[in-house]
């Protein structure tokens, strides 16, 4: 599956996205909120397990690329939690050099719409850092609204949720 917006492209990540997808994920700054900067190994295993998911035909990670030259700026898509099977989480983290120009948030709205109308789903989350204002703008214009504070993964954590009923209110769709 292939999303396109007006400035991206959301394709299935390819084994040769590895380099570029290592320099990402040592990057500070693209793994705030995270457990640090990645080694090669461990973004391997990352990628990994996208390929995985990609392969098994289950929603998984989209990877961000810049229309107007193929540059890969991160991810954006699903991730699935055995802490939380319930849930389906919308996560996106973007290369700090292309931070507040709405690229995200532009993504974010494409994998949303595909979420409700391409798989059905009947609601999708964001787990997000009460501290990471950026993601939470982001949550918060693709529709989503904070649902509770829970301690993932040993930190605490915003539950931003939208229900497709609520997203069809309020795009008008069917």
């Amino acid at each position: 599956m292939i999303l396109e917006t007006p400035r991206l492209i959301l394709r299935p990540f390819r084994d040769h996205d590895i380099g570029r997808l290592a320099e990402l994920m040592a990057n500070r700054d693209f793994m705030r909120f995270s457990l640090g900067p990645y080694t090669r190994e461990q973004t391997e295993t990352v990628l990994q397990k996208f390929l995985s998911r990609n392969h098994a035909g289950l929603p998984s990670q989209f990877a961000v690329v810049l229309r107007e030259n193929n540059h890969l700026l991160g991810y954006c898509a699903f991730l699935h939690h055995h802490e939380l099977p319930e849930e389906i989480e919308i996560g996106y983290r973007l290369d700090p050099a292309y931070w507040n120009r709405g690229l995200i948030t532009e993504a974010a709205r494409a994998v949303r719409d595909y979420a409700f109308v391409g798989l059905k789903l009947p609601r999708v989350i964001s787990l997000i850092h009460p501290e990471n204002i950026p993601s939470r703008r982001v949550a918060e214009k693709i529709g989503m609204t904070p649902e509770k504070e829970i301690t993932f993964r040993g930190f605490p954590t915003t539950v931003f949720a939208l229900s497709r009923e609520k997203w069809q209110a309020a795009s008008g769709a069917g």
